[in-house]
């Protein structure tokens, strides 16, 4: 039995309950206080810090690499295309207006594109004039092929060029926004895992363990991959990426972010370390999956990209090896959506959820 003091505060009735409290959870949160002052948000997370894809990122800021835009309108359109790659930009934006780059580590130092072929460059031009309007340059993708040597990549191809990625610390954007939460008076329950969830005609009851509940008007779930749990009629697919940073390595050439086959394969430099991530097209059946363990087949499959392609004729060792939980689809739209009278859902980022979220918030906070 709980204390009157604990039912009229940490588990008194709210009007809005987030569950989660990644990038989606926090930006929808700030959206709903800026929108609606006088609401009480309160947001559950069942870790002791935000996890899923977050804080288990690699640190872009993404935009998107022209195979990917490519492949992207060829399956869903280029209406749908165009939106999520806006929606992209225009969170970016968001992030540099809220917070100082200093704050964030963001480094607007541009995206590039590893190709081995040139299929993808007889369609740039018109990528462009699509992007033109969303970006408002000319050029959104352009070959740079000085920077081939100029980054240590001698055995590639072609380097293509966009001006509107950049990379960021995960964790600290993480701190910010819990810090502008606070502000806005958004609390917090964390280290309780949600168990069940009471839809009734006049309210919407959230059960943990041990008999506790919190009550509230509106529930928004924003767990991505692990949103299936309760949304299991709508296809949210978990997708593991795994990651290796590296020792510093003596007089690095490599700057910025970095894609490679659709953006299956991302790099990045953090400092004079190299940050790797992907090849789950690899095996994908195996990255289908909630667990945060890494697997030897895949590491030894990034080591090996990191040899060939980013760092050739060089031994390096690797200091740091982790996993994040990203959710895709069939296609790239994220699942945005009001499913019964009292709850939302904001889910299935397809690993873009730095970018996205922001403008997400935003959404949602129009929906309730």
């Amino acid at each position: 039995m709980n204390s009157i003091w604990e039912l009229e505060t940490f588990y008194r009735k709210r009007e809005v309950i987030i569950i989660g409290a990644g990038f989606t959870g926090l930006w929808t949160a700030i959206s709903i206080k800026e929108k609606y002052p006088e609401k009480s948000v309160l947001i559950i997370e069942r870790n002791s810090v935000p996890m899923g894809a977050s804080t288990r990122n690699a640190g872009f800021a993404c935009f998107g690499s022209l195979t990917e835009v490519i492949a992207d309108s060829e399956k869903m359109g280029w209406k749908k295309t165009l939106d999520l790659v806006k929606m992209r930009f225009d969170g970016l934006q968001k992030i540099q207006h809220y917070f100082k780059n200093s704050e964030i580590d963001f480094d607007l130092n541009g995206g590039f594109e590893i190709l081995n072929h040139d299929e993808p460059l007889q369609k740039m031009d018109e990528v462009n004039q699509k992007l033109k309007s969303i970006t408002n340059v000319e050029e959104t993708y352009f070959l740079s092929q000085h920077k081939i040597q100029e980054f240590g990549l001698g055995k590639s191809q072609y380097l293509i060029e966009n001006p509107c990625e950049g990379s960021l610390h995960s964790g600290k954007l993480l701190q910010k926004l819990l810090e502008k939460c606070h502000e806005l008076k958004v609390e917090f329950l964390f280290g309780t895992e949600v168990e069940n969830i009471t839809e009734h005609s006049d309210e919407i009851e959230v059960h943990f363990s041990k008999n506790l509940s919190v009550k509230a008007d509106q529930l928004i779930h924003c767990t991505n991959a692990f949103a299936s749990r309760f949304l299991d009629k709508e296809e949210i697919i978990p997708a593991r990426g795994q990651i290796i940073l590296t020792e510093p390595i003596e007089h690095l050439k490599l700057k910025g972010t970095f894609h490679y086959d659709e953006g299956f394969y991302y790099f990045r430099n953090l400092g004079n370390r190299i940050l790797l991530g992907g090849g789950r097209n690899q095996d994908f059946k195996t990255e289908e999956t909630t667990s945060f363990e890494t697997t030897e087949f895949l590491q030894n499959h990034l080591e090996n990209f990191l040899k060939e392609v980013i760092l050739p004729d060089q031994n390096v060792e690797i200091a740091y090896r982790w996993s994040g939980i990203m959710a895709m689809g069939t296609e790239k739209t994220p699942i945005v959506k009001q499913f019964s009278e009292r709850q939302f859902c904001a889910v299935r980022l397809s690993g873009m959820g730095v970018a996205l979220a922001p403008k997400i918030g935003e959404i949602v906070a129009e929906m309730i």
